[in-house]
């Protein structure tokens, strides 16, 4: 990582998180492929809406926990995983932008499933417990607060969800289908990352799963 980023960490955790919320925007997100057992599928915009071009994100990557690259077969609007039933999966993808006179990052972070309880990416919601339905926050290894989390399901059903005191966000799930939970955070102020700088860098997260019929 490079150290214009690394340094900005703690900052991060503490001042942008703190102010994530907003108008709900694009995120990365995974799904189990209904057609093909053992496929996942990872698409792009909101659950809700028109899947988004794949040739809108840069870089698409789809692996598991120990960080294994899963196969990915690109179709015009989601790509294709092929992954074993059971593990929980991350994705990842960016998309620079200009907005204004503004060069902007986005890093879209994806995960589906909730039996791990270690976030991977460098933003993730990870499940207090195995397959729970509470959540903590977490950006490069500390559980951090965040104002909201956004969550849409298969069915139509929305909310937004408020932190308890101790940083975390329970749901309940009271019927069956995917569920999908969505974190949006910013950096403050211009990095560098690969050489390139930008004047602001947004880090979304999803967490999406399913409850069975």
């Amino acid at each position: 990582m490079p150290s214009s980023l690394r340094l900005r960490s703690l900052s991060f955790a503490a001042a942008c998180l703190a102010a994530a919320g907003g108008a709900q925007a694009d995120y990365l997100w995974l799904s189990r492929d209904s057609a093909h057992a053992g496929s996942a599928v990872v698409r792009v915009g909101e659950l809700d809406k028109t899947a988004l071009p794949l040739a809108s994100v840069v870089a698409p990557r789809a692996f598991l926990a120990e960080g294994k690259d899963l196969p990915l077969t690109a179709e015009s609007d989601r790509a294709v995983v092929a992954a074993a039933a059971g593990a929980d999966l991350r994705a990842t993808a960016s998309r620079p932008g200009i907005e204004g006179d503004k060069a902007t990052l986005t890093r879209f972070q994806a995960r589906f499933g909730r039996s791990e309880t270690k976030a991977v990416n460098d933003l993730e919601l990870v499940p207090t417990e195995p397959d729970g339905n509470t959540f903590k926050l977490v950006w490069k290894g500390n559980a951090v607060p965040a104002t909201q989390v956004n969550v849409e399901t298969s069915e139509g059903w929305r909310r937004m969800l408020k932190p308890a005191k101790d940083g975390t966000v329970s749901l309940a799930t009271p019927f069956p289908g995917l569920y999908v939970l969505e974190v949006t955070a910013r950096v403050n102020g211009a990095v560098t990352i690969d050489g390139k700088k930008y004047d602001e860098v947004r880090h979304t997260a999803t967490l999406s799963f399913e409850v069975p019929r």
